[in-house]
Order: structure tokens, then sequence, then C-alpha cells
């Protein structure tokens, strides 16, 4: 649910930012709904298509998300 308010925020469909971090559509849709576990590697490049810090995708860990 995080990502998909970071991507929503952003103004992005699940098209835009697959294209924009160089992922596939399905494998965003999989890591949105919690059907997969994204990598680092993963992680940088949604960072990368939100145009934030990676640390942005991982404040839900700390309680603040």
């Amino acid at each position: 649910m995080h990502l998909r308010r970071l991507r929503e925020a952003r103004g992005l469909t699940l098209e835009e930012l697959a294209a924009r971090s160089g992922l596939s559509f399905r494998g965003v849709a999989y890591i949105e709904h919690g059907r997969r576990n994204p990598s680092l590697a993963t992680l940088l490049c949604l960072a990368k298509g939100l145009q934030t810090k990676p640390s942005s995708l991982l404040v839900i860990f700390d309680g603040q998300g």
C-alpha cells in the first residue's frame, strides 16, 4: 500500500511507474499488492522511477508511514 500511495501522490499510473523504473508492469503490480517482495536493486529502480530517495520506500518499517 505504501508504494501505491507514493505512486498515486505523484500522479503516476502503474504503467508509467514501470516504464520510469525500467521494471515490468506485472512486477510493479505484484509488489504493490504484496504478492512479491522487492530486492534492493528493485527498490532502487522504484525510487528512481518515483524520483525519491530509496529510504522513502522503507519508512513504513520505522512506524512513520
